[in-house]
């Protein structure tokens, strides 16, 4: 009867969790809920890590909270800065790539070929026409993603504070069955996405190491140089440490900025970017998998099988969301 009684309330927390991390995925949440995972984490991380655990527990949660939250300002003001800084060490680069747009148009017109070249503006007032033309023919789908990414935003900044608020209060104190079994399921989350964090940060260096080998060594060899490159390289390695979409922004930036050269870097540097982002697909795999202690297949089939079902916030959770089931399942025994 006892062990029926303990059972019970742990099976629905199961249910309760899959069904959280089922609407989660249905309503959109993945960005609030890794937000505030993020907050919730670098607070435990600066309590229990520093000096700060020698305080009682409450007051260095409280101190690490406000030294977060000055940290991020800092690191806000930091970045503003350093891209003004970059912009400005750059404004020639910017200047050249501003007076090269008629050349680069010609260049297009006379490397492509000529069945596609016909297609194109036959000269920058065209190209601004079209522009203006798509422009306001999806004016509508232009706002509608503005005011989502504004909403997502506030999503963010709302789940990043109840992460912290949660932070001052880890542990409820309760007697009730049911509330300690999901006090467990949300321990198993929390350090399913700690070790997923830390592979990804070890992923963005990666990749921005193999970007800055072929932006600051293999393109010169071809006394080939690209503007902008201390640039992409800083956007690549902040891009990098958002899972997925932040390959799409640091590649599209840079074959935009490498079409403004030629058609044919152009077209070298996305050969590159796509051969050495499938390899690291499955170096990614490996290097989450360590964390999680799962082979590269678990998780690229978790990945593809989420990817298939919710698209690309699927595949953004897939490697957090994988590491909590085998969490879950490794807690019970079960594998």
């Amino acid at each position: 009867m006892l062990a029926n009684r303990v059972s019970a309330p742990r099976i629905a927390s199961y249910l309760l969790a899959i069904l959280a991390l089922f609407l989660v995925l249905h309503f959109h949440l993945i960005a609030p809920l890794l937000g505030g995972l993020l907050v919730f984490e670098l607070v435990q991380l600066v309590s229990s890590r520093t000096h700060l655990n020698r305080l009682p527990d409450k007051r260095a949660r409280l101190i690490a909270l406000v030294f977060i939250a000055g940290m991020i300002g800092l690191l806000l003001c930091m970045i503003g800065a350093g891209i003004f800084w970059i912009f400005r060490g750059e404004a020639s680069a910017v200047s050249d790539l501003i007076r090269r747009a008629e050349t680069i148009h010609e260049t297009l017109c006379q490397d492509l070929p000529k069945w596609i070249a016909v297609y194109l503006p036959q000269d920058l007032s065209g190209w601004k026409t079209l522009l203006n033309n798509w422009t306001a023919k999806h004016a509508a789908n232009l706002q509608s993603f503005g005011k989502h990414t504004g909403h997502v935003l506030a999503q963010l900044l709302i789940a990043m504070v109840i992460g912290a608020l949660i932070s001052l209060h880890p542990r409820i104190e309760s007697r009730g069955s049911l509330a300690l079994a999901l006090q467990d399921r949300c321990r198993h989350l929390s350090a399913a996405f700690r070790n997923i964090v830390f592979a990804q940060v070890r992923i963005s260096a990666l990749n921005t190491f193999f970007t800055w080998c072929y932006l600051g060594i293999l393109l010169p060899m071809w006394d080939v140089h690209l503007p902008l490159t201390k640039t992409l390289i800083a956007v690549t390695f902040l891009a990098g440490l958002l899972p997925v979409i932040g390959n799409l922004i640091s590649n599209t930036a840079i074959f935009m900025t490498s079409l403004s050269i030629s058609p044919a870097v152009a077209v070298a540097s996305l050969t590159y970017l796509v051969v050495i982002h499938k390899l690291e697909y499955f170096l990614n795999a490996r290097i989450v998998g360590s964390r999680i202690s799962a082979k590269a297949w678990e998780l690229l089939l978790a990945m593809l099988t989420l990817e298939a079902l919710f698209g690309l916030q699927g595949l953004v959770a897939a490697p957090v969301f994988y590491a909590y089931v085998k969490d879950e399942l490794k807690a019970a025994g079960l594998v």
